[in-house]
């Protein structure tokens, strides 16, 4: 479980590391008929995705406490989070080897690469990478960073939501956010109830998770009572390809009352070509997804709605966009 506490803490943390990202007002017509509608730009984090938040977080922390060793940082990653804390390690001056599944992305691979990472290709699925590196920190003694089931990296990306409160003035009522592992879900929730906790109104911005209706993480867990296994596939399982939500994750959904939302491939596919079309912002497909929800009718907001639609990584070949 982490608090609002731990969120504030990470955002004293990595403040001068990571981008206040902007919030843009859209029009909702061609998205939803709701009443006011934001496009949250954390596409435009350091290495292209939120997951800096929690990365510098999990690792400056561990630094303060003395758990980084000079061996530096091993990652689990099917791109974005990989990228992150690869970014990390380099700022703070520690090696960092990060183990990618073999579809992982040539683009993102290449990028890891640039970063300084040694980049170790393992199977064909996140879990794999996530087994060889649980075995490899274990046998160096390095810091082992799970892409999103830590207490400090689902803190460091609940930031983004103190953050969207701050922007906005708190004057919204629904975060669509797209879920993974659920690691930026639990974050954002965790920040927006204790947020709305701590302001005594008793009410806060509901949080909807969104995922393709070939990676269901969170709408099996909730719907099991418990994080289970699921078969992994679809265009946006380079960044949402966890094969099981995380523990975390699941607690605060629990608690919090997360929506989930199921998206079709067809409409993360359309959400992602509408977005460059409409606003000329280049999305992987996983941050597509919360799109998808809105030009899907998967969600529909009441006329009456304050949303906002978490556009959370870039990482991704345009070349497909025209």
């Amino acid at each position: 479980m982490i608090e609002l506490s731990d969120v504030q803490a990470a955002a004293a943390r990595v403040a001068d590391r990571i981008r206040r990202t902007p919030v843009v007002a859209v029009d909702p017509a061609p998205l939803a008929p709701a009443a006011r509608m934001w496009l949250k730009l954390e596409l435009t984090q350091h290495t292209g995705s939120f997951k800096a938040r929690g990365a510098f977080n999990h690792v400056l922390a561990a630094r303060a406490e003395g758990r980084l060793p000079d061996t530096g940082i091993v990652a689990a990653s099917g791109g974005n989070a990989g990228l992150a804390f690869a970014y990390a390690a380099a700022q703070v001056g520690v090696p960092a080897e990060v183990y990618v599944p073999e579809t992982a992305p040539a683009v993102k691979v290449a990028r890891l690469r640039a970063l300084g990472a040694t980049v170790v290709q393992v199977g064909t699925r996140y879990a794999e990478a996530q087994d060889a590196a649980t075995k490899r920190a274990a046998d160096t003694g390095a810091l082992f960073c799970h892409a999103y089931d830590l207490p400090a990296v689902c803190a460091g990306q609940g930031t983004l939501g103190l953050e969207l409160l701050e922007q906005t003035g708190g004057e919204i009522d629904t975060v669509l956010v797209a879920v993974g592992g659920g690691g930026l879900m639990a974050g954002i929730a965790t920040a927006l109830a204790g947020a709305g906790d701590r302001a005594g109104e008793g009410r806060a911005p509901r949080v909807v998770g969104v995922e393709p209706e070939r990676v269901p993480t969170l709408e099996r867990a909730l719907h099991a009572g418990r994080p289970v296994d699921v078969d992994v596939s679809g265009v946006a399982a380079d960044s949402l390809g966890a094969t099981r939500l995380g523990d975390i994750a699941f607690s605060v959904a629990s608690r919090t009352g997360v929506l989930p939302v199921l998206v079709s491939e067809e409409a993360i596919i359309e959400a992602r070509r509408f977005v460059w079309a409409e606003y000329r912002l280049v999305i992987e497909h996983g941050a597509a997804t919360a799109v998808a929800a809105l030009r899907s009718g998967a969600y529909r907001p009441a006329p009456d709605e304050r949303v906002v639609v978490l556009l959370c990584g870039a990482n991704t070949d345009p070349s497909d966009l025209g």
